[in-house]
């Protein structure tokens, strides 16, 4: 039995490596889409609902953190779904890869989110920044088993971190300051998926 065990551990191993070393296709371009056009429809409900977050950050929060959760289950289900259809017996480690890449970024956004509210409120105006350089983070690491363009998507969150966390704070909690990186972010992602796997005959 010990070396059944032994036999069975090395075959998940070797699984695994093989995820890890395999381009990721469980992503499918239509839900990128979607989340795309849920983050420009978050920005519109707070242009229209909150018109000065700095001084109701927690319904600014509130917004943006739905906006994401919904997004993740979106996300979640259609790439589990994909990658069981398209790598059958490897789903499940396909889709552990793709996770460890950007759950420490995930993360990463939420502590530091919690960090700033808690010990430096002065500095709440730059928490969509963070976000975004956060989350080009995840891009980047995620950028060894995408297609190559991914590199660029990861370059536009980082920029329009970057500029965001430029700006006071007024301009850096306007919605647009969110809906325009994330709503243009997907999309991009969706159009580099759809691109390769149209390139490769494989279904979208």
């Amino acid at each position: 039995m010990t070396d059944l065990h032994k036999a069975l551990s090395e075959i998940s191993e070797i699984r695994g490596q093989i995820a890890r070393g395999a381009e990721f296709r469980g992503y499918g371009p239509a839900t990128l889409t979607v989340t795309g056009i849920l983050a420009l429809l978050a920005a519109a409900a707070q242009a229209h609902w909150l018109k000065n977050p700095e001084r109701d950050i927690a319904a600014y929060l509130a917004i943006w953190i739905a906006t994401a959760a919904v997004s993740v289950i979106i996300i979640g289900v259609e790439t589990i779904t994909r990658a069981r259809r398209v790598y059958s017996g490897f789903a499940r480690q396909m889709v552990n890869s793709a996770a460890e890449q950007f759950l420490p970024a995930i993360v990463a956004g939420l502590l530091l989110t919690v960090v700033v509210l808690r010990y430096s409120p002065q500095y709440q105006s730059a928490i969509p920044a963070l976000w975004q350089i956060v989350f080009s983070l995840g891009v980047f690491a995620s950028c060894r088993f995408l297609p190559r363009a991914m590199f660029a998507v990861g370059v536009w969150y980082l920029a329009a971190g970057l500029v965001c966390l430029a700006l006071d704070e007024p301009q850096a909690l306007s919605p647009w300051s969110m809906g325009v990186p994330f709503g243009i972010g997907q999309l991009l992602v969706a159009a580099v998926l759809q691109l390769n796997y149209r390139q490769t005959d494989e279904p979208a």
